[in-house]
């Protein structure tokens, strides 16, 4: 049986400045393109996971850290899970970095060890990137298994992580600005309402986009949500995400929320002409 579940992508940008080089990495929160569940565990729903932020900045020869946060277990069942993680690279076929069960991490290869790490919290496990470079883009993914003894997984589900890199003049590029660069526009059809979310020049370019409801509930009926476009020939982006509902909810409140690495905040749909 194949469930829904949700992954995010990590992407890394390489940004050369006169002075100084950056890398930018950027998450972003998008449908799980599989998810495979022969079972569940004994008696719990299924598992959730997910990553909390948008993005995160770093300089380059540092660090990277992606978390896979494990929701709707207990702490005990978490400590049990064997979590493996993978890295994808263009034109290669995946292959396995290391699994953690508890406090030591196994490598499939020793020459991961000084470049690769893993940890587990309450709910969380770790992996960490050493020393961030270029041959570092590909698609990274958290994957666990209940138990290893076992012919197949009972439980796999996929988080993924895409670092890729790109060479561009950091002075050229701005942060998303709330205020001047984001707005909902409304436009009512027949029978219903269509509201447009509309963010612009902002860099880097991925950014997470959702509607929520007065109950601060996300609402995911009737949502469609634009492809990134490049706005400007200075790496700037926009994005657009439309939600419709039915015209008898027009006295209900909607909220459109961004969250970029700059900064997050959220538009109603009350109060616009």
């Amino acid at each position: 049986m194949v469930q829904d579940c949700r992954y995010s992508r990590l992407t890394l940008y390489f940004s050369a400045g006169r002075d100084s080089c950056f890398i930018f990495f950027l998450f972003s929160v998008w449908k799980c393109l599989f998810c495979f569940l022969s079972s569940f565990l004994d008696g719990q729903a299924q598992v959730l996971l997910r990553q909390r932020q948008a993005s995160i900045t770093r300089e380059p020869t540092e660090t990277a850290q992606i978390e896979c946060v494990f929701e709707g277990m207990s702490r005990a069942a978490f400590q049990a899970l064997y979590v493996h993680w993978y890295r994808h690279l263009p034109s290669r076929a995946p292959e396995l970095i290391l699994f953690i069960q508890t406090a030591q991490a196994y490598y499939d290869n020793d020459s991961y060890k000084n470049k690769y790490s893993s940890k587990k919290g309450m709910n969380i496990c770790t992996f960490t990137i050493n020393d961030i470079n270029p041959n570092d883009e590909g698609t990274y993914y958290c994957a666990y298994w209940q138990n290893h003894r076992t012919s197949k997984p009972q439980v796999a589900c996929t988080e993924s992580c895409t670092l890729s890199g790109r060479l561009s003049s950091a002075e050229s590029h701005t942060f998303l600005s709330w205020e001047t660069n984001s707005e909902i526009l409304q436009k009512e059809h027949e029978n219903q309402i269509t509201y447009v979310c509309l963010v612009e020049k902002f860099y880097p370019e991925v950014i997470r986009v959702t509607w929520t409801d007065e109950k601060n509930e996300e609402v995911t009926g009737n949502v469609v949500k634009g492809d990134t476009w490049k706005a400007t020939e200075n790496e700037e982006y926009s994005i657009g995400s439309w939600l419709t509902v039915p015209v008898e909810n027009k006295d209900k409140k909607y909220y459109c929320k961004y969250e970029h690495e700059s900064q997050e905040r959220s538009l109603p749909t009350q109060g616009i002409d």
